[in-house]
């Protein structure tokens, strides 16, 4: 059986709230630390589901993963297994990653194809040309990755466009692989960056991670180390669109302001207040946002995980709003039970035009993805009426004590078992 959230919106949120551990660097870090032939101490893991998946995934294949709320032990010196199981591989897009570990770790890894939300394609392509071009065999077996590396050489790798993952997934390769290994066209991402640093604190030899070429001398052997994730980028902006989007006042702690200006350009340019500060961000949310136009980008512009949210707080502009979503192509399925909330929006292709309503009204929804489900969140808080949201298993996927931190600012919200 799923939960279900019960908001009773319209009460601005106010308050402190600290942001967890990033979900995209915990997946990587955590399959990166099977390259270790030690123990490694992974800090400020957020508590949700990808990471208990990923910890059964790595038991499977010979590890010891002692979970601790938010730190991780992880003994990989063991490890003698390449073949993930599938039933659990399915449960997670990340699940990628260990492709690229495996490979610099045993030199062979089976891999099925990962699951994780519906919001489009997202193929390895990159992956396989990246690894293909280290001297990695990769072919698709029965819906599984079956591949192969006698031994893996430094190269220079193009990337046609900035892949997240293809990035990571060839670092993790390439640390362990003879000679220097160059990416070209890398992704900037901050989770690129952190993946980059716990590898180094490992012994990896890597520069240039958060440019868009990265230099790898590839080491025979890294050895435990212990490490502190960063902050959730994601989470962050999400606190950020609740607080305009209540009318509320949250400082949002523990988090990296240098990482969300593309999120805080927004929210000025809808007429909010942002105060920024070494490790916080203020933001008040001062009337109906001015509408704007947001394009999705990779990294350092606006993130694609946050076109959902600011839909919503746009769906209540004064005005005409504009998104382009340029990343995924499937993203605005969570837009039909947005209608339901009462918005006005037309999609054509990946375009959303987005005509503001006086305000949104409360009913039952359903979450089609992670974060879809925390539009649907941003939308119960600030409607008029109870909204009821089903399907919280996404939400969990990257959201930490969603609704023990949303009661703490102010929030009529309860979690409930359907059924």
């Amino acid at each position: 059986m799923d939960d279900k959230l019960v908001i009773n919106g319209g009460k601005p949120l106010s308050g402190e709230i600290h942001v967890s551990g990033s979900k995209n660097s915990a997946v990587a870090v955590l399959a990166a630390a099977l390259l270790c032939e030690g123990v490694c101490v992974v800090e400020n893991l957020p508590t949700i589901e990808d990471v208990v998946v990923l910890k059964s995934m790595m038991e499977a294949l010979g590890a010891k993963v002692e979970l601790d709320g938010s730190t991780a032990r992880i003994d990989a010196s063991d490890i003698n297994r390449y073949h993930a199981p599938i039933e659990l591989v399915r449960k997670m897009r990340a699940s990628n990653y260990l492709i690229g570990a495996l490979l610099g770790r045993l030199g062979r890894a089976q891999v099925g194809i990962p699951g994780g939300c519906d919001i489009g394609t997202r193929p390895m392509d990159l992956h396989e040309k990246g690894l293909r071009a280290l001297g990695a065999s990769m072919a698709l077996v029965r819906g599984e990755y079956v591949c192969n590396a006698k031994n893996l050489i430094g190269a220079e790798i193009y990337l046609d466009h900035a892949s997240v993952g293809a990035t990571i997934n060839i670092m993790l390769a390439a640390c362990k692989a003879q000679g220097r290994t160059v990416i070209v066209n890398a992704a900037r991402e901050p989770h690129v960056v952190d993946v980059a640093n716990f590898l180094g604190s490992m012994g990896a030899n890597i520069k240039g991670a958060g440019t868009d070429t990265i230099r790898i001398r590839g080491v025979a052997h890294l050895h435990g180390s212990r490490y502190s994730i960063l902050p959730d980028m994601i989470e962050t902006g999400t606190w950020m669109a609740i607080a305009a989007a209540t009318k509320g006042d949250i400082t949002i702690r523990d988090c990296v302001p240098f990482h969300m200006e593309s999120v805080s350009a927004k929210l000025e340019e809808m007429g909010m207040y942002v105060e920024e500060g070494e490790d916080y961000l203020r933001v008040k949310g001062t009337g109906r946002p001015r509408p704007v136009s947001i394009t999705t980008m990779v990294y350092p512009g606006f993130p694609t995980d946050l076109q959902q949210p600011f839909a919503v707080l746009l769906s209540v502009a004064s005005g005409h709003s504009v998104i382009n979503e340029t990343i995924y192509e499937s993203r605005y399925k969570y837009i039909d039970e947005l209608r339901r909330m009462g918005a006005e929006v037309r999609v054509m292709d990946r375009i959303a035009m987005i005509d503001g309503v006086e305000a949104l009204w409360g009913t039952e929804v359903s979450a089609t993805d992670l974060r879809a489900g925390a539009a649907l969140v941003v939308a119960g808080l600030m409607a008029d009426g109870t909204t009821s949201i089903s399907n919280v298993k996404y939400i969990d996927r990257g959201y930490e004590h969603i609704t023990e931190k949303l009661v703490s600012l102010g929030a009529d919200v309860r979690r409930i078992r359907e059924g």
